[in-house]
């Protein structure tokens, strides 16, 4: 390592954040990069510990102590080609991943650990700035032919892996742009929309096509057609194609059914955010969701919620508070009980810190309202025994709400996609596939593969973006019988 000593005589530092009375003003990123003296100093806490815990912690296998050596020695083009060999889009994690990798790090059982993450962001940010990533086409084409549905973060690293060993990639994405869940998921507070487009310039120079507006499947509700301008039909991709990857995001949000569900006022938080991400991109919209004077409650405690509570701040809400139905974590985890894994204890995010009251175990029993429209909530507390919810006696209250967003995660991705394509489903609605072996990624209808929260429901980018690599190397595979592609 860069300094052997180097975790024994260094603290963590942290990115820093513009200061909330700033930050609320607009929807751009706030985080401060670490300087260059700052991330050499982050990345000599790197032990030289014998096994790296931290690289079997990042699902797509960073290999991070050999970067963080590089950047230690000011090597920062070096780090980058590491860093790009086993993530296409390190922009992504470096601001959206939860760092799984640092709840692995050794250093953490003693100490803080490593600031991987910030480290991360440093490397991908100075790359771009010194114009380090380029489009890398392939040498010679295939002539395979192969459709990606859906955008995010497993979509494009399927197409960008598939198109660099030369096969003919098109990505078909319902929305009017494209990201997926990345360009209309996620606040433009957290990650700008820039980086993504970023990105579609590259692989279009690799020579990925792009086709937004489109949705592959069919009976889809109303809702899911919203922006969409085309329809097509799965056995117009089967004959078309050589080979189709389902990358599409967990979309199927869990309701609340309880009385008074059907009031105005009371939304999903995914009717929420993308409007919010579509007004920055310069989008007119008529009926927006606003939370501007109001009193919202969000209901939900993970990133879903708190990018709710980020949003509404930024609106201008008159006041925000957050319910979740499990009791408070600890604030600090019992390190030699958890680690290397992802330890449960209370996390207070950037959104938090601007604003917001929150409440655990709290359960919602209704929504009240006048004239059709929510303006209260009537809640109580509850008590986890033996596995089971019960309610606290005489613990009913009631809050005021203008307005209410449910962020309760999502349960699947949409049925109507995979119900058209007729694959095989777990027992969660999601597209049956295993991820090792003969056939893997693949599913129950030939040449048909699935990747991302399609396979595995909700998740997170970072998976997503292992997901669709991997499932890239079956699909060369199955095309042609040997791949050169990583795993």
């Amino acid at each position: 390592m860069g300094k052997i000593t180097g975790f024994m005589e260094f603290k963590r530092q942290d990115e820093g954040y513009l200061e909330p009375g700033a930050r609320v003003k607009n929807y751009k990123e706030f985080v401060l990069h670490l300087s260059d003296p700052q991330a050499k100093v982050q990345a000599a806490r790197c032990m030289d510990c014998g096994i790296p815990f931290c690289n079997s912690g990042c699902p797509v296998n960073n290999i991070i102590p050999d970067w963080n050596d590089l950047v230690f020695h000011g090597n920062y083009r070096a780090a980058l080609e590491n860093l790009h060999s086993t993530n296409n889009f390190p922009e992504f994690t470096g601001r959206v991943c939860p760092a799984p990798c640092e709840s692995a790090c050794t250093l953490g059982i003693i100490s803080d650990p490593v600031g991987i993450k910030s480290i991360e962001h440093k490397i991908i940010d100075t790359g771009w700035e010194h114009g380090w990533v380029v489009p890398q086409p392939p040498e010679k084409l295939t002539g395979k032919k192969v459709a990606i549905i859906g955008s995010g973060p497993a979509g494009l690293a399927a197409a960008q892996q598939l198109a660099r060993v030369g096969h003919a990639v098109t990505v078909f994405e319902k929305s009017d742009r494209i990201g997926g869940l990345l360009r209309y998921g996620i606040p433009d507070f957290k990650m700008e929309k820039t980086h993504i487009d970023l990105r579609v310039k590259q692989m279009e120079a690799e020579g990925v096509t792009f086709r937004t507006s489109v949705l592959v499947g069919k009976d889809f509700p109303a809702t899911v057609n919203n922006w969409a301008k085309e329809t097509i039909f799965p056995e117009d991709l089967e004959k078309d194609f050589d080979a189709i990857i389902m990358a599409g995001g967990a979309e199927q949000p869990r309701d609340l059914p309880v009385p008074g569900r059907e009031l105005k006022g009371v939304h999903f938080a995914m009717d929420f955010l993308p409007l919010q991400n579509k007004v920055n991109a310069g989008d007119k919209l008529k009926d927006q969701i606003k939370a501007s004077g109001k009193n919202v409650v969000v209901i939900g405690g993970g990133d879903t919620g708190s990018d709710c509570v980020g949003t509404s701040n930024r609106h201008g809400a008159l006041s925000v508070a957050q319910f979740e139905l499990m009791p408070q974590p600890p604030e600090q985890e019992n390190k030699p009980l958890v680690w290397p894994y992802w330890p449960t204890k209370l996390r207070t995010s950037s959104s938090h810190e601007e604003g917001c009251e929150r409440d655990w175990a709290v359960a919602t029993k209704r929504f009240e309202g006048k004239g059709g429209k929510v303006d209260k909530l009537i809640a109580c507390r509850v008590e986890w025994k033996d596995g089971k919810m019960i309610e606290v006696p005489n613990s009913e209250f009631e809050m005021k709400a203008d307005l209410v967003l449910l962020a309760m995660g999502f349960v699947s991705p949409v049925q109507q996609v995979l119900d058209a394509f007729g694959v095989e489903k777990d027992a969660r609605g999601n597209a049956k596939a295993t991820t090792d072996g003969d056939g893997c990624y693949a599913t129950s209808v030939p040449k048909v593969f699935v990747a991302g929260d399609m396979r595995r429901g909700q998740s997170l980018v970072v998976w997503a973006i292992r997901e669709g690599r991997q499932c890239a190397r079956a699909v060369d595979e199955f095309l042609m019988g040997e791949s050169v592609l990583p795993r």
